[in-house]
């Protein structure tokens, strides 16, 4: 991940996506190790070629190049609907559940005069994504698309996903003045 990703800002949406997959992995009784790896490695390419004919593609020919396994390489292709690749584990409905909302979260928290994840609740959030100039280029279908293909209510899924952020706050610089 460091060796193609330089900006602070996509390491730390990348880990923050890690935290989220992670505590999905950890409530199902999924291998929380290797669901980390595979959220950690999906936006891995997307600085050095952004675009949709590039990322996530690129990235995984280098990860097969190293030897990764199909499934890690399937569920990174699968977090993008671009890719043509249909999301069919639960790894890869969990990966595209916590890639945007990690984001969108992280930006309700960060306008927040504390910005803090600490003190940050899911009421918040949903009356986030009612504001349309609010994180304009996030689809707000694609949230509740995630909500949907991991089977919770999307408050549900937005305050497990702060609860895995907490977890992580300083490290992701989420503490704000808390």
């Amino acid at each position: 991940m460091m060796e193609y990703t330089q900006g602070e800002s996509l390491r730390k949406h990348m880990l923050a996506v890690e935290a989220a997959v992670r505590g999905y992995a950890r409530m199902w009784g999924e291998p929380e190790e290797e669901w980390a790896v595979v959220a950690l490695l999906h936006d891995f390419d997307y600085e050095r070629w952004p675009g949709p004919s590039d990322h996530p593609f690129r990235g995984v020919e280098i990860l097969r190049e190293k030897g990764y396994p199909e499934w890690v390489t399937r569920a990174i292709l699968s977090h993008a609907d671009y890719s043509g690749v249909p999301r069919e584990s639960r790894l890869e409905h969990t990966l595209f559940a916590c890639d945007e909302m990690s984001g969108f979260v992280t930006a309700a928290a960060l306008v927040r005069p504390s910005k803090s994840v600490l003190d940050l609740e899911a009421s918040s959030v949903i009356k986030r994504m009612k504001d349309k100039a609010f994180a304009r280029a996030v689809s707000r279908d694609d949230l509740r698309k995630g909500a949907e293909e991991i089977g919770l209510p999307l408050d549900q899924h937005i305050a497990n996903l702060i609860a895995s952020l907490r977890a992580r706050a300083d490290e992701l610089g989420l503490r704000g003045t808390l």
